[in-house]
């Protein structure tokens, strides 16, 4: 039977930040320290609240209706009397339709990371856990996913569904659920091997007790840490499936569906048509950092 793939160096550092979590006394609290230390994270996460709130509030911040239409404002510049941001190719204001996007990418690139956290974190944990043949058969069912690349199977699980938000998570979340599994259940099998989790099974304590007070408590921060990792990834694909028509239909603002739309305008209004890719860019960006800042404080060999 073939060996199992090699964790990547994100998952491995999951797998040490286990190890140490189990080792330290007052772990967390020198995990905030260093995170409040670490400007570049603390910026980013007052970004990404500033973003998600601008997203929730749309309703409040937004100055016109995103869905308004005005043939005489098409492509309007960035500046333009009443028109922040500019107009897309059907006259609508960006801005309100890049505060209104926010929601749908979030949505669909937080939400799949979410369910596949959940999932993903389960089937690890049992895995982990039981070993023998249970880990097997979870284990060799999550390397068929690792057969395809995240791209491809997401094209093709969502070609298979059809267009759509709810077919388009689905999509994604199958597509987590394997390396979110993969960490679990590789944090767990090491944290199941410390010596006070085989005396609480020698002092007859129950699997489910030994799962809840010495396993989960200790599994939980890693493997959460590497979930927050994929939500940069989520974005990406979420947007390149609404890119292809495979998410959010029209006439629904979403970043990768406005990138779409105005793909056409490209050649007269360069600056508006860049605006949702920009979007999606510094999101993710955003994103990518928190979570590297967030796995730092978490590894106290750096």
């Amino acid at each position: 039977m073939t060996a199992a793939p090699a964790l990547d160096s994100k998952q491995k550092s999951a797998v040490d930040a286990a190890q140490v979590a189990v080792q330290s006394r007052g772990y967390w609290t020198t995990v905030a320290g260093r995170i409040r230390d670490d400007k570049v994270t603390v910026v980013c996460g007052f970004v990404l609240l500033l973003i998600i709130f601008s997203a929730v509030f749309a309703d409040l911040i937004a100055l016109a209706d995103p869905y308004k239409a005005s043939m005489l404002r098409r492509l309007a510049e960035i500046g333009a009397p009443g028109y922040p941001l500019g107009a897309d190719e059907m006259g609508r204001d960006m801005l309100t339709r890049l505060l209104y996007g926010g929601r749908l990418s979030l949505f669909m690139g937080i939400s799949p990371i979410v369910i596949a956290f959940t999932i993903g974190g389960t089937l690890g944990l049992v895995a982990g856990f039981l070993g023998g043949r249970v880990n097997m058969a979870i284990m060799r069912v999550m390397d068929v996913f690792y057969a395809f690349p995240s791209v491809l199977l997401a094209v093709a699980i969502s070609g298979a569904l059809g267009a759509g938000i709810g077919n388009a998570i689905v999509s994604l979340t199958l597509v987590f659920i394997p390396p979110i599994t993969r960490v679990t259940e590789s944090v767990t099998t090491q944290v199941r091997a410390l010596d006070y989790v085989e005396a609480a099974r020698a002092s007859g304590a129950r699997s489910l007790t030994i799962i809840r007070v010495h396993i989960l408590s200790n599994v939980l921060g890693p493997v959460f840490i590497y979930a927050t990792s994929l939500i940069s990834v989520s974005i990406i694909l979420a947007s390149g499936l609404s890119f292809l028509g495979l998410g959010t239909e029209p006439p629904e603002p979403e970043w990768g569906l406005m990138l779409n739309t105005l793909r056409q305008s490209i050649y007269v209004n360069p600056w508006v048509a860049a605006l949702p890719g920009a979007m999606i860019f510094f999101t993710s960006l955003t994103f990518n950092l928190l979570s590297d800042g967030l796995r730092s404080a978490m590894d106290v060999r750096l």
